[in-house]
């Protein structure tokens, strides 16, 4: 008989204050769209007390939030939380002709728990790419990595040999490992464990929050080990189900369509009555723009995707201090968003429309490093297409076509039960909705850069990428790339 292992990664990013990870009972309640108005104005400056008097929403009142469903990541975190905060000296003897020596050098001075998220943002612009080859060019792409790597780290703590070994390599936990003789890969476990600390605990001004569940097929023999450490290190509780009863499809769909506020439906439409596991990662982020769109200043304008068609989109705007940066290199401009907290969204814009492939094929943590560094705070109006992108791969191809094979091959699941398993199928699935409120649902480095140049406007009008990065911890929570704004 066929034994299935299944993997489910959902995330959600909605417009706009508290974090954890949820038991499975009830969860959120799903709360309508809200519609705003595509009015033509007249654009003025706007006056420092619209932001003011418009940054902080009802939104962020914590009795919204069913905290009580909630487990309490400050309770769980007695001990002191210094151990993500450990900067370990710079690896040695770096060949900077090779990807690891250079990977490696962003790790001079970066604490362990950001030494992770820049392997972590490397892999996502591996991934990011091997998507890109295998939908349509004229298709929006939307990927969690974090989501995808917490979900394979989890997996991993009950793989072995060479399956393990295909997993570390491609995720690049090898690479973190061997920077340091003080790192093992209870090293990384214990880092995702801070990092759910760190991300989703109690901040003011977002929301963010992470679900790992774990089903098993009743009767199905898991080992105490697996069992013990998914809990303690992603807190999964494993939990009994019978997949060939269509009330567990409907329980787990109504799950998430409680997390994601009603955005995401039927996220799993069969499920084999074979499998025996299924780990599912749910990342839920609700951001609020710290200098915010005027809803009635937005304008139906001119989108370029590509050079012989043009669609009207609703163009946003607004006017403030912003960091941005040229790349003259890539031929591109940067611009950092910035939501209340200590999250932003990064757009990057090619200056040709013939210029996304080259962004694509140089984008990694240290071409971000580098724009980072480079980043001057200028006054800007910001033209911005509103847009909302719903995304559903099953990775189980892309995720071969980057050397991860045993684990969709009847790899080495020991760790798991002594039966013999296989991933039937990795599933990723995505919302994101960007509008006037926020975001529902990152010496010879600074060759070649410059300031943005004079101009007063950054008008996003044609194709782009986008990233949003939790600064402290230097997580890549999304990326993806806006072909056409009309399309889901």
């Amino acid at each position: 008989m066929k034994l299935l292992l299944h993997l489910a990664t959902i995330f959600l990013l909605i417009p706009s204050a508290l974090s954890g990870i949820k038991t499975l009972k009830d969860h959120f309640i799903g709360e309508p769209n809200k519609s705003f108005r595509n009015d033509t104005q007249t654009v003025d400056a706007l006056p420092p007390e619209f932001h003011k008097e418009n940054t902080v929403t009802n939104d962020l009142m914590a009795g919204e939030e069913d905290e009580e469903d909630y487990l309490d990541l400050d309770k769980i975190f007695e001990e002191p939380d210094d151990y993500s905060d450990i900067i370990d000296i710079a690896p040695e003897s770096l060949d900077s002709d090779t990807k690891r020596g250079n990977i490696l050098k962003l790790f001079s001075g970066k604490s362990r728990i950001q030494r992770l998220n820049i392997i972590n943002a490397d892999f996502g612009c591996n991934l990011y790419r091997s998507v890109r080859d295998s939908t349509s060019a004229s298709e929006n792409i939307l990927i969690s990595p974090v989501a995808i790597s917490i979900s394979m780290a989890t997996m991993s703590l009950g793989l072995r040999g060479k399956t393990l070994q295909e997993v570390m390599s491609v995720l690049g936990f090898e690479d973190f490992v061997n920077a340091s003789s003080q790192y093992d890969i209870g090293t990384i476990h214990n880092l995702f464990r801070k990092l759910n600390q760190r991300l989703f605990r109690h901040y003011f001004g977002y929301t963010l929050r992470s679900v790992n569940d774990l089903y098993v097929q009743d009767h199905f023999p898991i080992h105490p080990d697996f069992t013990n450490k998914t809990k303690e290190f992603y807190f999964a509780e494993i939990q009994s189900a019978d997949f060939s009863d269509p009330d567990f499809l409907s329980r787990v769909n109504q799950r998430i369509l409680k997390l994601s506020k009603g955005l995401i439906k039927d996220a799993l439409l069969h499920v084999n009555p074979e499998l025996l596991m299924l780990i599912l990662n749910c990342i839920y982020f609700k951001g609020t723009w710290e200098i915010k769109f005027p809803v009635e200043q937005t304008q139906n304008l001119n989108f370029r995707l590509n050079e012989n068609k043009v669609v009207k989109v609703p163009m946003m705007k607004t006017k403030g201090n912003f960091l941005v940066a040229t790349d003259h290199k890539l031929d591109c401009e940067v611009l950092q968003l910035p939501y209340i907290g200590n999250i932003s969204m990064l757009i990057v814009i090619p200056n040709k429309l013939s210029g996304m492939k080259l962004l694509e094929k140089q984008l990694t943590p240290q071409v971000v490093e580098r724009w980072h560094s480079i980043m001057t705070n200028r006054t800007r109006e910001v033209f911005l297409p509103r847009f909302r992108i719903e995304r559903n791969y099953d990775l189980t191809q892309v995720l071969s076509s980057m050397g991860i094979k045993d684990l969709f091959n009847f790899g080495n699941f020991s760790g798991i039960s002594d039966l013999n398993l296989n991933v039937g199928l990795f599933k990723h699935q995505g919302t994101i909705t960007v509008n006037e409120e926020g975001t529902e649902a990152a010496a010879v480095t600074v060759v070649g850069f410059m300031p943005l140049s004079t101009q007063t406007r950054f008008i996003v009008d044609r194709p782009f990428n986008f990233f949003i990065y939790e600064h402290h911890t230097k997580c890549l929570l999304v990326m993806g790339k806006v072909v056409d704004p009309t399309k889901l």
